[in-house]
């Protein structure tokens, strides 16, 4: 028997799970594991594997539900996650008698308890130690090369009216930090607090980077943003991939590709800027 992320202990599914999934990250994990199949619903965010989650019914958003169609879909399990989903919605939903399992990953590594939590849960243990497996690898390999990549402090935006940043405490800022980013703006209150745009930020900054998500920067923001603030000239402005950055689950495996190239990549044009 294995805890979720809040001391819940969850035994294997004796028989066909049906699953909800109110996480889009978790989403795409039940299909690299081959759960697919089981998912009975889920919410609009949830958009990956493209090709194959369209057909699944939504039940609402990642904040709102209709508890009237989720318990109509008969679910034995719903996924959710601490930062994602509002407190009360689990407790809602456990008092139907529904399995609720909790997630709150806040460091890459946490990533390998999520897969075996879910293979035990699931009955997909292979396949769970096989994505653990290929993670560590991916992990090793940045861990062993962190201590030589000169730091970056990033100015790391997900957010505009208000500017919106993330704080060391949470998995985006754990994620660049294992490829020499050093977050600013950090709040020990509020893990997603709100930025003052003030000089002596702004020359801080090695880099601004600009998420995909949750709000899409585009590159006419970030000229916007150039000429309105106008920050220090050497300091590199670019666009990153959020769903790299913030999602956990299998995505994390790809993601510690991405954040390598994009390590090369930007040092590469900093060298030319």
């Amino acid at each position: 028997m294995l805890v979720d992320a809040i001391g819940n202990a969850h035994d294997r599914v004796r028989e066909t799970a049906r699953i909800v999934s109110l996480v889009p990250s978790l989403t795409e994990l039940l299909f690299d594991l081959d759960l697919g199949d089981q998912l009975v619903a889920r919410t609009a965010f949830c958009s990956e594997p493209r090709d194959r989650v369209e057909p699944v019914p939504i039940v609402g958003g990642t904040k709102k539900v209709s508890l009237r169609r989720l318990r109509a879909l008969d679910p034995t399990h719903v996924l959710v996650n601490v930062d994602e989903t509002p407190k009360a919605l689990p407790e809602e939903i456990a008092v139907m008698g529904i399995d609720v399992v909790v997630t709150h990953p806040l460091r890459p590594a946490d990533n390998l308890a999520l897969f075996r939590l879910f293979g035990h849960i699931f009955d997909r243990e292979q396949k769970a130690e096989a994505h653990a497996f290929a993670l560590t690898h991916r992990l090793d390999e940045a861990c062993a090369r962190r201590p030589t990549l000169p730091a970056r402090d990033v100015l790391y935006f997900i957010w505009k009216e208000p500017w919106m940043t993330v704080s060391r405490n949470t998995y985006v800022a754990a994620m660049l930090e294992l490829f020499g980013y050093r977050t600013l703006g950090h709040d020990a209150e509020k893990r997603y607090p709100e930025l003052t745009l003030t000089p002596g930020l702004l020359q801080q900054a090695d880099m601004i980077l600009f998420a995909s998500e949750p709000y899409n920067f585009t590159q006419a923001d970030i000229d916007n943003f150039r000429a309105t603030n106008e920050p220090d000239a050497t300091t590199f402005l670019c666009t990153i991939d959020g769903s790299m950055t913030s999602w956990y689950g299998s995505r994390a495996i790809a993601a510690l590709d991405y954040l390598k190239d994009f390590r090369d990549r930007t040092d590469g044009c900093r060298r030319q800027f």
